[in-house]
């Protein structure tokens, strides 16, 4: 285009030519997307089933383990090491502070701390928060770089043949370029040798806060009930704010070699232009500049991808090695049983001592017993270790020495805390096994079943909620009951399940279940202290005492009367919840409310929650900045052309044209050139460090406002919503959608503006030089998944693990294939775009050759168009992955609506209730829901203040709904409730929780140590819990002391010395009234 008088079928040629390859590299980029796709979701599915697999097989590992000073409480023994008070006041960091924390963070982390092969490594198993990050974030991380493979071949290539392809055109002078490169690389190793490790450190902080996440939602019902919401909110939130500072160093390590990359290709031009004109003393014509501006953009997008792709791969380096540790974790071991053919259903141990997983102290020593086909009863006082025996024959303890022999056999088993599933009563008796209806109707009859299926609409195909939520504790166990007699197993391991009952049903059971026929021929173990009820059925009665166990002979058995054997390691009564009465199955399909699911684009108000999270302030300079950063862009393109032909003119002075004319020409004095080409280069790589550094803030605001409404939505709700809402879904939520708003989503937010703004700018230059060319022109899987972890110990009692994982696939491929759809689209239109693309490109050659345009302005409209047609292919692909991005956006700003709980408007005196004041119910009537029918239905009666009140009646009948009345949890629908003379319904729910006190049947712990969990607002001073404590440790039978370890849940304790902590937390409180649910 230099020569007027060449002939433009040349240059025809070359744009049919390029037409060509293009359309060709068109079909390729299709190829690529295809093959790549699906390497990465088969990956992706194989890593899911594999960590569902591990989770099926592990050993578990308590948290006691992790040190050497180990509380083994199971035996009532501890370890005099005190735990640190984790305590501290909750605090509300701005960005300031958080920056200053990340900076003391780094200074603390000094060395890189690298694990050494010869290091003793202390045996961990994963708490459920880092198993769930695995599952969402380190999954991907792994998956990802299957998908973009493609990208370790092309991004070199590119890299490399842009180089060699400068060279061709420029010479020598393109090894100045080279060098920045290279020195831009070197100090890019240093940087990302500081990410990586922050890196490490910023995931370990992320587990810890699922953790705690995991922790909050499991136990959000009890910690309503004591008023202790807003305490554990605040540790959440503290959590997650040392995990948004770290969030905020790696995002600057990021950008900083984001920055070094940007500037090294800024630079690559002006070095080499000017080796080439200054040095080589060279005309830097459009027929040269241009062509190296688009190899020098070729370049730019090579290096951009770069650093990208080295920390995409350094963090899955990190992530391979996190799933690597997860996958070496122990398995369940079997090497003490000894199996034998299931037709021999004897089960045999010789001389057997077992430990829990991890604590080197044995919780059962030197047993030696055979329990005969038929019923055997287990018997011992609490935490003796009678629960510990039956997990021994499961195989979930260590054994440490002796034999087990066991048939090879499926084993029934019932848990002392019944597991079920979100399923109808029916597929949670069958398990599963096939549907046989007369003994499933035997099974239900001795199970004393009939009248409570009798109750519910639609019977035993009533779906009963998340583990059981609508049923009442008792119910819950009898179908747990149940599900281990229908099973063909040859033995049944029975861990108390009559201690939910209340006695006619028990005796009931009693006579026919283990009288009746459905146990003949199977070897029953039978845990329970209502010995007086069954030792005249059993073939024998074990007792365990302090880790030992012993056959008892007939004047030994144990009294009924004694009072060594009525406390119970759980209640001897229903145990019931606050929804768990039978009135909420009326519409049982929809006990648990099916996700919302919004229909066609996200809406405007979607984005409009995001961007105020974010500040407008914050998005208003980021927009400033990228279109400033967009101007530059095209200005340094216009100053490309104004230098291309400012040759052969020294002369001239054309100031009336504008922008850089008045600069003297190249051939007189080039150094004018060469410094605004610099000077350019060097703001753009500013704008652009500023832009990822306004991104940083951007992100930290929204992620630490959404989050934080999110937990305090959450934390006030109705009691309803955590009836209908499963915790998976609610986990799925407050940690991968809440990722997905503190990670891609704000880089795809950026992008999208960027190319917008591109976008616009492009059609402007185009349309003001040729305006013809205007003619031319996506829960279950994380519910599914915590339904495991729930209920692990039964799935593999039963053998069941292979229709778990059926089950996994099932959901993991149901996942993959809406995936999959929306990437098959993406190919559509990556196809028909780039062809366009193409086709647009040469139909504008054509138009600038039979237009008369100059060189130079024809160069820079081409430019222009090459940046329509990428914006408009990459704005269309980016805004899908937007608008799919943002349905996590749509899902957490749905809990910023949730209905609220009424705070109440009275503010109670500081002395109510007092000790004197009669708890009043007036003609009360309570129901659940609006749609459902009353629980409780014209109620008056009176308490006498200062008395005991026994609350009699049947399982499922409204006991605890009453009893859970009088902490509001749900409002009379008429009538009223008045304690000391005051209407409960209009009091302050948080002043009414902290003064009434709750002691559920099953309490929840914490991890932490026993100060902690007696008092975990820190109100009582040491000598009052101590003295508590030893109080209801009637002679310290346990030696527990105010540092004594309590894990997550209180694995580390039985049942009945759960019991007991929550009962010294209720004396604690010194509370007027005192509800205790068994």
């Amino acid at each position: 285009m230099e020569d007027v008088y060449a002939p433009r079928s040349k240059a025809i040629t070359f744009a049919v030519f390029s037409l060509l390859v293009r359309l060709i590299a068109c079909q390729s980029s299709v190829f690529s997307l295809w093959f790549s796709r699906r390497c990465y979701e088969r990956s992706r599915g194989e890593m899911i089933t594999m960590l569902y697999e591990k989770t099926l097989t592990r050993k578990l590992i308590g948290e006691s383990a992790l040190s050497q000073k180990v509380d083994t409480l199971v035996n009532g023994q501890n370890s005099d090491a005190p735990t640190t008070d984790g305590k501290s006041g909750a605090s509300r960091f701005g960005l300031k502070k958080a920056w200053v924390v990340s900076k003391r963070v780094a200074n603390a982390l000094g060395k890189r701390i690298w694990r050494r092969s010869s290091g003793e490594k202390v045996e961990q198993s994963a708490s459920i928060g880092k198993i769930y990050n695995l599952m969402r974030n380190d999954v991907y991380e792994v998956a990802q770089r299957f998908w973009e493979f493609q990208s370790l071949v092309r991004v070199p290539f590119s890299l490399v043949l842009s180089i060699v392809l400068v060279w061709k055109l420029i010479g020598w002078p393109c090894l100045f370029g080279v060098v920045t490169v290279i020195i831009a690389q070197s100090v890019n190793v240093l940087i990302t040798r500081i990410l990586l490790q922050y890196e490490r450190e910023r995931r370990k902080v992320t587990d810890g806060k699922l953790k705690k996440i995991t922790q909050y939602v499991a136990a959000i019902r009890h910690l309503r009930w004591y008023g202790w919401q807003d305490f554990w909110q605040d540790q959440v939130m503290q959590a997650r704010q040392k995990e948004l500072s770290f969030m905020i160093f790696t995002g600057f390590w990021r950008a900083l070699i984001s920055f070094a990359n940007y500037l090294a290709s800024g630079l690559f031009p002006v070095t080499a232009f000017y080796a080439y004109t200054a040095l080589a003393g060279e005309p830097l014509r459009i027929d040269v500049a241009f062509p190296a501006l688009q190899l020098f953009g070729m370049l730019e997008n090579s290096l951009r991808d770069v650093p990208n792709l080295i920390t995409t791969l350094l963090n899955a380096n990190i992530a391979v090695g996190r799933i690597e540790d997860f996958m070496k974790e122990a398995n369940k071991e079997d090497a003490m049983v000894r199996s034998v053919p299931a037709a021999r259903p004897q089960v045999t141990l010789r001389n057997a001592s077992f430990a829990w997983p991890g604590i080197p102290h044995e919780v059962l020593q030197n047993i030696s017993l055979e329990f005969p086909v038929g019923l055997t009863v287990i018997c011992g006082k609490v935490a003796a270790g009678k629960t510990a025996l039956l997990q021994a024959l499961l195989g979930e303890l260590e054994g440490r020495g002796g034999h087990v022999i066991l048939p090879r056999d499926v084993v029934g088993y019932c848990a002392q805390n019944p597991w079920l599933q979100s399923m109808s009563i029916r597929e949670n008796i069958l398990f599963t096994c096939p549907y046989e209806e007369g003994r499933y109707r035997k099974v239900v009859e001795a199970c004393a079943l009939t009248q409570d299926l009798a109750a519910f609409k639609h019977g035993d195909l009533t779906n009963i909620g998340e583990n059981g939520i609508g049923l009442s504790g008792g119910q819950r166990a009898r179908v747990a009951l149940a599900r281990a007699i229908y099973s063909p197993a040859k033995m049944l391991f029975l861990d108390d399940p009559l201690s939910a009952l209340d006695h006619q049903t028990a005796d009931f059971i009693v006579r026919k279940c283990f009288l009746g026929p459905l146990v003949d021929g199977r070897t029953v173990l039978l845990v329970t202290h209502r010995t007086a009820l069954c030792q005249h059925l059993a073939k024998q009665v074990v007792e365990v005492s302090n880790g030992t166990a012993r056959v008892l002979d007939g004047g030994q058995l144990p009294s009924s009367k004694s009072s060594d054997w009525v406390v119970a390691d759980t209640a001897d009564e229903a145990k019931e919840e606050e929804q768990n009465d039978n009135q909420e199955d009326v519409e049982a399909e929809k006990f648990i409310e099916d996700e919302k699911r919004a229909h066609g684009g996200v809406k405007a108000a979607i984005y409009w929650e995001y961007v105020r999270a974010g500040k407008l302030r914050w998005w208003a300079v980021l927009i400033f900045l990228l279109a400033l950063h967009r101007l530059v862009g095209l200005g340094e393109t216009w100053f490309l052309k104004k230098w291309g032909e400012a040759y052969d003119r020294p002369a001239v002075r054309l100031a009336s044209l504008g922008l850089f004319d008045d600069l003297p020409s190249p051939e007189v004095n080039i150094r004018p050139w060469l410094l605004g080409f610099f000077l350019l280069a060097v703001v753009k790589g500013i704008l652009f460090l500023a832009g990822n550094c306004i991104m940083i803030v951007i992100i930290y605001y929204a992620g630490r406002q959404m989050f934080g409404e999110v937990m305090n939505r959450v934390s006030h709700a109705t009691f309803r919503f955590y009836d209908v809402t499963p915790v998976g879904r609610l986990m799925n939520r407050m940690t991968s959608d809440i990722g997905t708003v503190d990670g891609n989503i704000s880089q795809q937010f950026e992008d999208v503006a960027f190319l917008a703004i591109s976008w616009i700018s492009s059609i402007v230059v185009i349309a003001s030089v040729t305006p013809v060319f205007l003619m031319v022109s996506l829960s279950p899987l994380m519910s599914n998944f915590g339904a495991l972890l729930d209920g692990l110990t039964t799935v593999r009692a039963f053998r069941a693990q292979s229709s778990f994982q059926d089950r996994n696939i099932t959901v993991t491929d149901a996942f993959q294939k809406m995936d999959h759809f929306y990437w098959s689209l993406q190919a559509w239109l990556m196809y028909r775009l780039d062809a366009l693309s193409a086709c647009s490109t040469f139909l504008l050659t054509l138009l600038a050759l039979y237009t008369g345009i100059s060189p130079g302005l024809t160069a820079f409209v081409l430019v222009a168009a090459s940046g329509f047609v990428l914006s408009t292919h990459a704005l269309c692909k980016r805004y899908g992955q937007l608008q799919m991005d943002f349905v996590s956006v749509e899902r957490v700003v749905e809990l910023l609506h949730l209905e609220q709980e009424p705070p109440g408007t009275i503010d109670p005196p500081a002395w109510w209730p007092s000790y004197s004041g009669d708890i009043v119910f007036e003609n009360v009537t309570i129901r659940y829901a609006p749609h459902l029918d009353p629980s409780l239905t014209g109620i008056s009666f009176r308490i006498p203040a200062g008395s005991t009140t026994a609350l009699l009646g049947r399982t499922g009948s409204g006991k605890s709904t009453l009893a859970l009345s009088l902490l509001s949890t749900m409002k009379p629908e008429s009538g009223r409730i008045l304690i000391d003379n005051i209407d409960i319904s209009k009091v302050n729910t948080q002043a009414l929780r902290n003064r009434v006190t709750f002691l559920a049947q099953d309490p929840i712990l914490f991890p932490g140590s026993m100060r902690q969990n007696l008092d975990p607002l820190d109100e009582h001073t040491d000598p009052e819990c101590d003295t508590v404590l030893q109080r209801v440790v009637v002679g310290g039978s346990y030696a527990w002391t105010l540092q004594t370890n309590i894990e997550d849940g209180g694995k580390n304790l039985s049942q009945g010395q759960r019991q007991l902590v929550g009962l010294a937390r209720a004396v604690l409180r010194r509370s007027a009234v005192v509800i205790l649910d068994e």
